[in-house]
């Protein structure tokens, strides 16, 4: 959820609220508000990936925790790993999109 917050306030330049709504959604359309100026989108998708990234690696930790049994619960480790999943599920699903795009632009006749 971190990650599709992080997302949600570099695109919209708004801080997103636990839902990843941010106050410019409701006026502009979901998706309709636009990137704070100045902000690449390089940076922007660099930033979702480290984010992805760091969320992956806690998962990693907290379930190598809960093997070990040094006191880290099932809950956490589950929860952690859900955030990972939604993540890269997350990730996955913009680069689907990108890939589509570029490939919809490649097929254009001029």
């Amino acid at each position: 959820m971190q990650a599709i917050q992080a997302i949600a306030q570099a695109v919209s330049g708004t801080k997103a609220d636990a839902l990843g709504w941010s106050g410019n959604d409701a006026a502009a359309g979901v998706g309709g508000s636009a990137a704070a100026p100045g902000t690449p989108f390089a940076g922007l998708v660099t930033g979702a990936v480290r984010s992805m990234n760091a969320l992956n690696q806690q998962a990693a930790s907290l379930t190598e925790g809960l093997m070990e049994g040094t006191g880290v619960s099932i809950n956490q480790a589950m929860i952690a790993t859900e955030k990972a999943d939604q993540a890269f599920e997350l990730a996955l699903a913009v680069r689907n999109k990108a890939v589509a795009a570029y490939q919809q632009v490649m097929n254009l006749q001029f």
